[in-house]
């Protein structure tokens, strides 16, 4: 994944400080990539030296607000369009998911139980922000992921319930 492309998207729905962006990394796209901030404050540096994000505020302990330029927009939209995805990823879940069949049914079940009891707790999660979302600004941009967050895990659990 590209961080570059992640905080700009992020900087595209509202400018933000480092801080602000690594909160709201975690909470919308924390599932798929984890971003530390020794991570995203030195892709912003580089960022703003590319011309992509400019400063639109500063303040207490030196904390500076972004926001997308023109050439920021421009490279999200490029990157969408015309660049090809890296496919490739590492996903634990899946790992396990592929060798659960190498359990004996009683330790299946249990390793079964416990990921449908994380899958039944990250899909109220995902109400929780649509419903955030739904209360503030139904049309953000975002609101689609979530919705196809809820789906894909609404199939992920019925799997796990016939795993059992």
């Amino acid at each position: 994944m590209s961080l570059r492309h992640a905080l700009l998207g992020l900087l595209a729905v509202q400018p933000a400080t480092g801080y602000e962006l690594a909160q709201k990394f975690d909470a919308s796209l924390g599932t798929a990539w984890h971003a530390s901030h020794s991570q995203i404050y030195p892709e912003l540096a580089k960022l703003a030296e590319a011309g992509m994000v400019e400063v639109v505020g500063e303040g207490a302990r030196n904390s500076r607000t972004y926001a997308v330029t023109d050439a920021g927009h421009e490279e999200i939209r490029a990157w969408l369009i015309e660049g090809e995805a890296n496919r490739s990823q590492r996903n634990e879940t899946a790992v396990r998911w592929f060798l659960l069949g190498l359990l004996k049914p009683e330790d299946r079940r249990a390793a079964v139980d416990r990921e449908l009891a994380y899958a039944e707790e990250y899909v109220e999660n995902l109400r929780r922000v649509a419903d955030q979302i739904d209360s503030v600004n139904p049309t953000h941009p975002f609101r689609r992921t979530v919705d196809l967050g809820l789906r894909t895990s609404a199939v992920m659990r019925d799997w796990l319930r016939e795993q059992r």
